[in-house]
């Protein structure tokens, strides 16, 4: 249970109806809401329509009234009464009201003698009494307390012994912020006082004018009270006036206009007060969500946001204690640790988050890089399948999940219905960047899983180009020529990597490198100047300048390509072997593409050597015009 006490030193700033609509909204998000009317000279949460009781209830001046009788706390269930028709998915509001009897109300409120209440007559274990009575009688989660303003008797009770948390509401002129200075200084030095309590403070600057700021006058105040009250930098919270004769009705805007502007300020009020409570699920994953946001800006935007470290770290720890057992908890916990390279601890609440039913692919996907590593791959294949098993998947988590699912067959792999869900444009990129990535049998497998009639000319061509590639790396060179051929294509139909696939094709399906495709690859570079630079373009280059001819270029052109090649560390695309290779094996097969430049006509691509079994070398190359 948590209690908050909306205070404001000054009325008329809008406090009740801020605290109303709270309460309602939280109650329709499911939470068990008590409101307490302690604004007892002034008492009117009853006035409310959605808070009217259907019978006289007595209330808070009764139950004070009666242990004085009786010397007895009295049981709360007798003050209080459950709005009708409030609360969704199980939430429920109940309210405490001020007192019953108007006609008796004065007499009784008069009678009471606060100060010798807690003089004399235990008035501080009487409300510790009453707090304990709403958490285990009334199984509240949420209690907010209406407070009088001002400097009053009570007003310890409400915004020092009660609460967890006050929400301080004020309009931002000099009265409001020489009243309010005082009370929140008493509130801080709870933490100094012998029970050490840190009352957690919201400042909700209320009924505020929408107009220009042109002489900057409400930027002053704010200012002052931020300077005055010592304020977070990005308080105070802020509802503006709002001019509708529908508050004249006592209108709850959350349920009544939720469309409003006024019903959208009053839900971010909500979400503020309750990412305090990190006993509550929202609050935490609230928290935590904020700290991912602040995670992303750089140091200096950060400073004094976030508090210090070791106060934020220890409400990290506090929230999983409280939300043990809670999957979207605990993965939340386990993205924000990940992200702050706090591996191991990311590791465990992702495992924590899983067991207990966590279906998030991060969460699966990080569990099964960790059994790949370990040797485990039957583990780590059971959670990338499970992975793909949802339909909707983002396309790097379904790639991820289909690498790591190493003990899958492909075809059973492309059945899933994370694959079955995409539309064929989407499946075709899978497919791609899964090439791209040397995963050549399930990239096939997905490509060939999507019929032509799903895809536009484009899309089909670059699945074409895609597959004749795979078939390349295989020697299976006339299904290559078949692929880039489709729809009645010709050399001069295609752009340079379909023409310098297509050349290789024919070189190594007739044993002889022919002129016109590998020519159209020189013209179509010559007209990219200096845009392409990569060492697997000028490799290819390379040896498209050989077959026309052009030696010296192609020597240029391979040696620019070892050049770049020397400048990177990822493993390189190689046309002498159409796969990925390390940096040692792409200059090996430069080398043997100088021989071959040099005059040494034995030597063919490596691929090549997968057709019928042929040796990589030993046959003399033939060129055609």
């Amino acid at each position: 249970m948590y209690v908050t006490t909306f205070y404001s030193f000054k009325g008329g700033v809008g406090r009740t109806m801020a605290l109303v609509n709270a309460a309602v909204e939280l109650a329709n998000r499911g939470r068990r809401v008590v409101v307490v009317d302690f604004d007892l000279e002034a008492p009117g949460l009853d006035s409310f329509r959605i808070l009217r009781p259907e019978k006289k209830t007595p209330g808070i001046v009764d139950f004070v009234r009666q242990y004085l009788d009786t010397a007895r706390a009295p049981a709360v269930k007798d003050f209080v009464y459950q709005a009708s028709g409030v609360g969704k998915e199980g939430g429920e509001l109940w309210v405490m009201p001020a007192g019953a009897d108007r006609r008796e109300y004065g007499v009784k409120f008069r009678d009471i003698d606060w100060q010798d209440l807690y003089a004399r007559r235990d008035g501080y274990l009487l409300f510790e009494d009453l707090k304990e009575q709403w958490k285990e009688i009334l199984q509240a989660d949420w209690v907010f307390v209406d407070s009088r303003t001002g400097h009053t008797d009570t007003g310890g009770i409400c915004t020092r012994q009660l609460p967890d948390a006050v929400v301080a509401v004020f309009f931002p002129n000099a009265q409001n912020r020489r009243g309010l200075a005082a009370v929140v200084r008493q509130i801080r030095a709870e933490a100094r006082t012998a029970r050490k309590k840190e009352i957690t403070l919201h400042f909700l600057m209320s009924n505020v004018p929408d107009l220009d700021d042109e002489d900057r006058i409400l930027q002053r105040q704010i200012h002052s009270f931020r300077r005055d009250l010592a304020m977070e930098p990005r308080a105070p919270l802020v509802v503006n006036r709002y001019d509708a004769l529908a508050l004249l009705t006592q209108a709850v805007f959350v349920t009544e206009r939720p469309r409003s502007r006024l019903a959208a300020q009053y839900r971010d009020v909500v979400d503020e007060i309750v990412k305090a409570n990190l006993a509550d699920r929202d609050g935490a994953l609230l928290y935590v969500a904020e700290l991912w946001d602040l995670d992303r800006l750089p140091r200096w935007r950060r400073r004094g946001l976030s508090g210090p470290r070791d106060d934020y770290v220890a409400k990290l720890e506090e929230i999983e204690e409280h939300h043990s057992g809670d999957p979207d908890v605990l993965y939340a916990l386990g993205r924000l640790y990940d992200r702050q390279r706090r591996n191991d601890d990311a590791s465990r609440l992702f495992d924590a988050a899983i067991e207990h039913g966590c279906v998030e692919p991060e969460a699966l996907l990080s569990r099964s890089a960790r059994r790949s590593g370990t040797g485990d791959q039957a583990g780590a294949t059971r959670d990338a399948v499970r992975v793909l098993q949802v339909e909707r998947v983002r396309p790097w988590h379904a790639i991820s999940a289909l690498r790591l699912a190493a003990d899958a067959g492909p075809d059973d792999l492309v059945a899933t219905p994370a694959v079955q869900a995409m539309p064929g444009n989407r499946r075709v990129s899978l497919g791609v960047s899964l090439e791209d990535m040397g995963e050549t049998g399930l990239s096939r497998a997905v490509l060939e899983s999507v019929e032509d009639s799903e895809l536009s000319e484009r899309t089909l061509r670059r699945r074409n180009s895609s597959l004749s590639r795979i078939c390349l790396a295989d020697g299976r060179c006339g299904e290559a020529m078949s692929l880039l051929e489709h729809g009645g294509r010709s050399v001069a139909d295609m752009d340079m990597a379909d023409a310098f696939n297509y050349g290789m094709a024919t070189w190594c399906s007739s044993g002889a490198a022919r002129r016109s495709a590998f020519a159209r690859v020189v013209r179509q570079a010559r007209s990219r100047g200096e845009r392409e630079k990569g060492a697997n373009f000028r490799q290819c280059l390379a040896v498209a300048q050989w077959v026309i001819g052009d030696a010296e270029s192609a020597r240029e052109a391979l040696c620019a390509s070892r050049e770049a090649a020397t400048k990177t560390r990822i493993r390189e695309m190689s046309c002498w072997r159409y796969t990925r290779v390390s940096r040692e094996e792409f200059l090996s097969d430069c080398d043997e593409i100088e021989a071959l430049i040099e005059g040494d006509l034995s030597r063919r691509p490596h691929f090549m050597a997968a057709r019928n079994g042929h040796p990589a070398s030993g046959k003399r190359i033939l060129r055609h015009g």
